[in-house]
């Protein structure tokens, strides 16, 4: 661990709610947020574009350091928050040269929750899950009264198949909500193509037209290749002409959730994700401006910490659906059921293992920033966000595996909110 680098204790407390806007100010957030990003570059090529969060796209563009561009690559890594990229500096060269550029070495706050259906459409539309009405992994949708998961849009509690019938392996799960019609803000790419920019997302095949691509970053043409590499060079032709180039890496996040992000696993992965950018760096046309961002960090969870829903009727009592992920839980009371009253009960249990907080509380603490009316209908009566190593799950629902992750994110600690924004010009 470096110098600049807090104690692991520090990076797993719970830090001050990020705030959305434009100001550069005192605190955390504000231009200096996952928001801010696409609005700024957008301004840094020539073709500002304001959201409803953010209204300065040129002041953003000061703030986090942007210089202007004929084209930009914004490459968003799942899973590569700041300081698990900092502690493990040495296995990185390419972000280690960058790293050494004092504008690089400060983080940027994700939103809240930190899980990447959340920061997906708050990066996407440059707003706030508040208003885009993504505010967890799985969440209530409202017409239906069930629990949705948002990778997929589907029901997190889809009956098993009938009798004497199986279901597919590998049939696409079909949407209980059309993504349009629950993120309904345009995203920064349909702004942008709007404008008659060249727009183009590279990234998997089966992302393309997925619902979350739909609902949090559609706009522009889709191009997918088999190969990571060959998905860096795609980026790099595609940056040839002026415009927008976003470029997904997902596999940090991933081999985090399976082996965990401190695991040998991980850092194999993580130095051949260096590799690629350095491979971008070289590929891409001279002049291109290139952004690497992240979705969250990720914090080890601990089985001892582990509070399984199950085993705890006083957390349990008054609770119908428990939404939201194992850092970051929304909870959904009974209509005649005070949430405070509930909130109390949760506060007694966990102590300082967790922050809760009524519905009421959170968004007036600012958590999903502005929030439009038909998205608090979607949230937790009451959000539970958990620090140090804590994991909050329910194997009543969810499976084994689920509940035993070695690496998660979610909630509001130093560990999981800071991500990079690392800057460079090819």
């Amino acid at each position: 661990m470096s110098e600049q680098t807090p104690e692991m204790d520090d990076l797993l407390r719970i830090v001050p709610t990020a705030r959305y806007g434009d100001d550069a100010g005192e605190g955390r957030g504000g231009a200096l947020h996952l928001s801010s990003v696409l609005p700024a570059v957008s301004d840094a090529i020539g073709h500002a574009t304001a959201t409803r969060v953010h209204h300065d796209p040129q002041a953003l563009r000061g703030a986090l350091g942007l210089p202007e561009a004929r084209a930009a690559i914004v490459v968003l890594v799942d899973g590569l928050g700041y300081w698990n990229l900092a502690m493990r500096l040495g296995h990185a060269p390419y972000l280690r040269s960058l790293m050494r550029d004092g504008a690089n070495r400060r983080p940027i706050c994700t939103c809240a929750p930190s899980t990447t259906v959340a920061a997906m459409a708050t990066f996407g539309t440059g707003t706030c899950p508040g208003v885009t009405g993504m505010a967890g992994y799985t969440q209530l949708e409202p017409a239906s009264g069930r629990l949705m998961q948002l990778i997929q849009f589907k029901d997190a509690l889809a009956p098993a198949p009938a009798p004497g019938t199986t279901r597919r392996q590998g049939a696409p799960a079909e949407p209980i909500v059309d993504p349009h019609l629950l993120q309904r803000e345009p995203t920064v790419f349909e702004r942008l193509a709007a404008q008659g920019v060249p727009v183009t997302s590279v990234g998997l095949a089966k992302f393309k037209g997925s619902p979350l691509t739909e609902a949090a970053l559609r706009g522009g043409r889709y191009v997918s290749a088999v190969t990571p590499n060959d998905r860096v060079r795609a980026a790099a032709r595609a940056a040839r002409e002026p415009g927008l180039v976003y470029l997904y890496i997902r596999d940090a996040d991933k081999v985090g959730h399976n082996h965990g992000w401190d695991s040998e696993q991980w850092v194999g992965t993580f130095e051949r994700i260096d590799a690629q950018l350095a491979l971008l760096r070289r590929e891409a046309p001279k002049g291109t401006l290139i952004v690497v961002v992240a979705d969250h960090g990720m914090v080890t969870a601990d089985p001892a910490q582990r509070i399984d829903l199950a085993a705890e009727p006083e957390l349990t009592q008054d609770v119908r659906m428990v939404g939201g992920e194992p850092r970051a839980l929304m909870l959904y009371t009974g209509t005649d059921v005070d949430p405070a009253d509930v909130a109390v009960r949760w506060r007694a249990r966990l102590g300082e293992r967790a922050l809760v907080r009524t519905k009421r509380e959170a968004i007036g603490d600012g958590l999903f920033g502005p929030v439009d009316e038909c998205v608090e209908t979607m949230l937790g009566d009451v959000i539970v966000q958990a620090g140090a190593q804590v994991t909050l799950v329910d194997s009543r629902t969810q499976s084994d595996k689920a509940t035993r992750l070695p690496s998660v994110h979610g909630s509001q600690t130093m560990l999981e909110m800071d991500i990079p924004c690392l800057i460079d010009i090819a």
